[in-house]
């Protein structure tokens, strides 16, 4: 997106503030924690639509070589909390899938002429890695809710093969997002919780969001579900691509 050079030093001056205001906030060692979770399920797409270039390429959909689920995925959070005010998570969040089938009608990508009703093996790659700070402005009995920002590291690949031919398009970039957090605590140990990293421009958009209940159990452990859901794309001259997943998401982590 060209609004990457805008926001970008922006939202990562709005992460050093947050640093540093938590360390100026003589935080007690003794109250930092770590927090680890793993969450993983099976994942639905239902949208997948290319065209590389986007100016010169022919629109095509990748659910027509690619599964479109339910395929496992699995996601990697780490949560450091300076105090009960601040904290910076780190996400990794791979995705992947592979498949082969036919093109409804020729394809233009990446200046080579792909065949109609030809057998096609498509890939399709949208791995994201995320450092996201977050400032808790209400922490209450009922309520907890904090407002930061997510730089998010995108590693995505398109790429199509008939027999010999092949083409790839990698797409590596930095994403500004911002992020929302709420959580309802329904007694002690139930919370129902709402994660939310997005931005939308002109030139694109992208989207992540969930809503999980969490029980909390002894000795630092907690277990989590429910659903996620994560839209957008890019369209310019170089790449139009536009994708909308589903996440039935079960987890656990450890608070130490």
């Amino acid at each position: 997106m060209n609004r990457i050079s805008v926001l970008a030093p922006a939202l990562v001056g709005l992460l050093a503030i947050g640093s540093a205001s938590a360390v100026a906030e003589n935080v007690n060692i003794d109250t930092t924690r770590w927090t680890l979770q793993l969450e993983a399920g099976p994942v639905w797409f239902s949208r997948n639509n290319a065209r590389i270039p986007g100016d010169t390429g022919t629109r095509f959909d990748m659910l027509d070589l690619i599964d479109d689920g339910p395929l496992p995925y699995a996601r990697l959070r780490a949560t450091y909390d300076f105090n009960a005010r601040h904290a910076l998570r780190l996400e990794l969040a791979p995705l992947g899938v592979e498949g082969t089938g036919v093109l409804d009608t020729p394809v233009r990508f990446e200046d080579a002429d792909f065949a109609a009703n030809a057998p096609t093996r498509g890939r399709y790659e949208f791995n994201t890695y995320r450092l996201t700070y977050r400032w808790m402005f209400d922490d209450s009995d009922k309520w907890d809710l904090g407002l930061g920002a997510t730089l998010l590291v995108r590693d995505a690949t398109v790429a199509l093969r008939q027999g010999a031919l092949q083409r790839s398009n990698d797409d590596l970039g930095l994403v500004p997002l911002l992020h929302l957090y709420g959580a309802y605590h329904l007694s002690e140990r139930a919370s129902l919780v709402l994660d939310f990293d997005g931005a939308a421009a002109p030139q694109g958009r992208a989207i992540d969001v969930s809503l999980q209940l969490q029980y909390a159990l002894a000795s630092g452990w907690n277990v989590f579900g429910g659903y996620r859901t994560l839209e957008g794309g890019a369209d310019n001259d170089s790449v139009y691509t536009f994708a909308w997943l589903h996440f039935a998401t079960i987890g656990a982590g450890y608070r130490f």
